[in-house]
């Protein structure tokens, strides 16, 4: 509290409180000669400079007095300036200090984040490897299922000679993932490659196979193989062309394959006979029959009934001779009977 002169000292005294104590004109008059005309100059100018004067006057709870701070007008503008930076200071950090702490918090977030993104794309390279190498040993079996071929047929077997040297580069350590996937989409792409170029020779050769003469014409044991035996005419040893093919008279015979019908009738040792065309210099023959149920320059699909087995021709009882000719030769069947 401000107060002026000896006048606000009593009041403060008999309230018992602490006051700013600010000297008045009409008390130093009072106290004076007669008034401030009276006054000297000296006296006049203190008591003017007295007016800028601030007392901090701090008392007992029995109204004694303690001690008292005096300071001036200008001082007490200082202090609250100084006062007012401290505070906007002190709010400022204070604001920063929280914002650094939600920053941090934040980055602690995120470094987790992060820690598990680095986690997930080291599984994702380790995993890449992985399957690099394995598509690597796709080469090999590759390279064995050519391999009956011959270089010829192989992806890539032409042309592949090229000269001059590249610098090479460490690959011992472990590769970033972009090399990673790189190499892998090259595999994959060289796989690609590989598995189109056999998917036409699989098509190629499922033509072949289906013209191939796999099936048995008819079932049952087999009295006589192909090879050298003895003539059941003669005893003597002979070359037998064919396979023949224990089965009652009258037995259905079904071709193995899928042939063109080049000969439906008599044969010199195989009395009634049936010789199928299957293409790639492949033919079948059936010898002995009792009936024939196609004709000359017929196609017959494989499965299809051809005729019935019987004892004509040069035959000493009911059975199907089945013989292979692969380019004009007698070839075992039993190379060609898979199922």
């Amino acid at each position: 509290m401000l107060t002026a002169g000896p006048r606000a000292e009593s009041r403060v005294d008999r309230n018992h409180e602490a006051v700013l104590e600010s000297p008045q004109p009409e008390s130093l008059a009072r106290s004076g000669s007669g008034g401030i005309a009276g006054a000297n100059p000296g006296r006049t100018r203190s008591r003017v400079n007295r007016r800028s004067q601030f007392s901090l006057l701090v008392v007992r709870g029995d109204g004694a007095r303690a001690f008292r701070f005096g300071f001036s007008r200008s001082s007490a503008l200082g202090a609250g300036v100084v006062l007012a930076a401290i505070v906007s200071v002190t709010g400022a950090l204070v604001g920063d200090w929280a914002h650094m702490r939600e920053i941090s918090r934040e980055a602690s977030t995120y470094h987790a984040q992060v820690a598990e993104q680095r986690a997930t794309i080291g599984a994702l390279n380790n995993r890449v490897a992985e399957l690099r190498k394995e598509m690597g040993g796709w080469r090999e079996l590759h390279a064995k299922i050519w391999e009956p071929f011959g270089p010829e047929m192989a992806p890539g077997g032409k042309d592949r000679g090229i000269g001059g040297g590249t610098p090479t580069r460490d690959t011992s350590g472990p590769l970033s993932p972009v090399d990673e996937l790189n190499r892998l989409s090259e595999a994959v792409k060289e796989q690609t490659q590989r598995l189109v170029a056999l998917e036409r020779l699989m098509a190629r050769a499922g033509k072949a196979v289906s013209a191939l003469p796999s099936r048995w014409p008819v079932r049952g044991a087999v009295n006589s193989e192909f090879g050298i035996r003895n003539s059941p005419w003669t005893h003597a040893p002979e070359f037998h062309s064919g396979m023949d093919i224990r089965a009652e008279g009258g037995t259905a015979i079904y071709a193995p394959a899928t042939g063109t019908v080049v000969l439906a009738g008599v044969h010199q040792e195989y009395g009634n006979a049936i010789i199928l065309d299957h293409g790639q210099d492949v033919r079948s023959l059936y010898g002995h029959l009792a009936r024939l149920n196609v004709q000359h320059g017929q196609r017959v699909e494989r499965g299809g009934l051809i005729g019935w087995t019987g004892n004509t021709g040069r035959s000493s009882g009911p059975h199907l001779h089945y013989e292979i000719l692969v380019r004009g030769q007698a070839v075992n069947p039993r190379a060609y009977l898979w199922d």
